[in-house]
């Protein structure tokens, strides 16, 4: 008798406890052995059967009971789908899902619910999950209201088993809730694109780049979209496949690189809401006349360092036309150092500006310390 079974117990059984009577393994034996012999190997394929069929059994003949106990063995289930790919057929027949109202479901199951609303335009099903139905509330809120169905995906393992089961599951995949506006979550059809021209975003992407508070290992790329009127003016999202990169590398040394990075999020300005509108007027009131000038200059610059790149003698500048496009690229840096000079003052003047970027980060728990108190101290002014 012995409790050092590795090579005979797979390793996601090794919490289970039994006993294991075979004539075909010797009393003394080495761990090599174990590891090599063919009668081993039968007697792990064996267990694995075994206790998957025995799990199948329990679920079919008293689903309830499995349902109340799938949080507590879930992650066992999961560990073992990932490690052997044997349990993991079998085990495919009788995992649940649960979604953000309690509800399980079967693979088959859940694939039938969400079918009808949830399949992109390419055909592919689309399963949105939540992490953190505090966190992502609103955002769980908004896809709810899309008729869309949330899967709660909130366990230690889930960011490795969601890769597992879009390899498995043919034409679908996984997307969180808030790694995009709901909008696009399950893409039907063309976007409806924003109506603003050049220069305007890129004067609003100036003003509102400026108005984003600094937040630790992070970094905000400002987007717009034509989203519905009533939709929040400024919300953010995290792009999904980054964020798993960095998940799934906070528990693979080998993935460090991506735990390094900042964190990336997507700000998006809803260019169809009211109070958006309202700002993109008052700011081409207040400061396009201004900036007008050193736009006209970063173009017409630019334009010149093109035409220098065009003449170059198989595509090498000589030295003198390297100076003078050096001298180019300085003129541009200061006129467009010029424009976020004028831009950003504007902002900073403008509550609304600050108010509607705050509202999103606070949505997203990312408004904190001193930003969290001057957002509190100018809502109370703005009331």
């Amino acid at each position: 008798m012995t409790d050092s079974v590795e090579g005979v117990v797979p390793e996601f059984m090794m919490l289970l406890q039994g006993v294991i009577d075979s004539p075909d393994i010797p009393l003394n034996v080495s761990r090599s052995y174990l590891q090599s012999d063919t009668a081993v190997k039968k007697i792990s394929g064996y267990i694995t059967k075994k206790v998957a069929s025995r799990l199948e059994e329990i679920f079919k003949s008293d689903r309830t009971d499995f349902e109340a106990k799938w949080d507590d063995i879930k992650i066992f289930i999961q560990y073992g789908m990932l490690t052997d790919e044997k349990f993991c057929d079998s085990a495919m027949k009788f995992m649940l899902l649960k979604d953000t109202e309690g509800k399980f479901y079967t693979l088959e199951e859940y694939r039938a619910l969400i079918e009808p609303l949830q399949t992109d335009k390419d055909g592919n099903l689309v399963y949105i999950y939540t992490n953190d139905p505090v966190a992502q509330y609103n955002y769980i809120q908004a896809a709810n209201g899309r008729g869309y169905n949330v899967l709660l995906l909130d366990g230690q393992l889930d960011s490795h088993f969601i890769g597992m089961l879009e390899s498995k599951l043919e034409k679908s995949r996984f997307v969180r809730v808030d790694s995009d506006i709901v909008d696009r979550l399950i893409p039907k059809d063309e976007d409806k694109q924003s109506d603003i021209t050049a220069a305007q975003r890129n004067m609003m992407t100036t003003i509102y780049r400026s108005q984003i508070p600094s937040v630790d290992n992070a970094e905000f790329i400002v987007q717009f979209e034509a989203l519905n009127a009533e939709a929040n003016p400024v919300l953010i999202t995290q792009n999904e496949y980054m964020r798993r990169m960095k998940e799934m590398a906070a528990m693979q040394p080998g993935m460090s690189f991506y735990g390094q990075l900042p964190d990336s999020y997507n700000l998006i300005v809803n260019t169809e809401s009211p109070v958006i509108k309202k700002i993109f007027a008052d700011a081409d009131a207040a400061v396009a006349n201004k900036v007008a000038p050193a736009a006209a200059r970063v173009d017409e610059n630019n334009a010149k360092i093109a035409e220098i790149r065009k003449e170059a003698t198989d595509g090498k500048l000589s030295d003198e036309q390297q100076g003078q496009v050096k001298n180019l690229e300085e003129t541009i840096e200061n006129a467009r150092h010029e424009q976020e000079t004028i831009l950003g003052e504007y902002a900073s003047a403008n509550p609304l500006v600050k108010q509607t970027i705050d509202l999103a980060l606070l949505a997203n728990g990312l408004l904190k310390g001193r930003e969290l108190s001057d957002f509190i101290s100018r809502s109370i002014k703005l009331l």
